[in-house]
Formats: C-alpha cells, sequence, structure tokens
C-alpha cells in the first residue's frame, strides 16, 4: 500500500509561481510513473503532467505547456514548478504514483489527498 502526501498548494497572485511536492512512502516494488492531476469545481479530474519513470518523458497538458515543468528526485519524490500562474489554474492539484507491488500484478495508480491551489487576479 502506499501513501501520497502532497504539499505546496496554496493562494498566490496571478503571474506568481509555486511549486508543489509529492512524497510517497510505503513498499514500491516497481514504479510504473508519477504524474499530477487537478480538479477545479465544476470540473472532471484532468491530467497536468505525468512522467516516466527515468524521467526522460515527459507531457503537459496544453494549458499549461511552457508554463509548468515536472520533476523527480526518485523514485518517490515528484515535483511540478508552476510559473505564469493564471485564475483557470485554480483547483485541487493530486498527485498520482502507479506503482507494481509484485512482477505479475498489474501496475495501478495511487493518489494523495490533494493540495489546493488558489490562483487571484
Amino acid at each position: 500500500q502506499v501513501q501520497l502526501v502532497e504539499s505546496g498548494g496554496g493562494s498566490v497572485q496571478a503571474g506568481g509561481s509555486l511549486k508543489l511536492s509529492c512524497i510517497a512512502s510505503g513498499y514500491i516494488f516497481s514504479n510504473c510513473g508519477m504524474g499530477w492531476y487537478r480538479q477545479a469545481p465544476g470540473k472532471e479530474r484532468e491530467l497536468v503532467s505525468n512522467i516516466t519513470t527515468d524521467g526522460t518523458t515527459t507531457t503537459y497538458a496544453d494549458s499549461v505547456k511552457g508554463r509548468f515543468t515536472i520533476s523527480q528526485d526518485n523514485a518517490k519524490n515528484l515535483y511540478l514548478q508552476m510559473n505564469s500562474l493564471k485564475t483557470e489554474d485554480t483547483a485541487v492539484y493530486f498527485c498520482s504514483a502507479s506503482v507494481r507491488s509484485a512482477w505479475g500484478i498489474p501496475c495501478r495508480p495511487f493518489w494523495g489527498r490533494g493540495t489546493q491551489v488558489t490562483v487571484s487576479s
């Protein structure tokens, strides 16, 4: 069982920056990938960015390209640098880790509780 804890959210003026962190605990046999999602009120949860375990491949939602940067220090530490924040970035941001607990077991996603990001104009 994996637990994910996000931090770094808060309130910021438009144009400002925040850096989110995600720390995983628990047994991880194999990290299949990690990512950040967000959910704004009245909207579906959407993928913001994800990254392969080795960090060689990243993806970004069109809405955040050029402004957000995902990175990881190791299989358990994930970060999202958010620059030039816009009011539409306001959402709860969730860390997700896809984890394999043993060979023969599919990679399964685990979620943090989320951290609130509020951007005001």
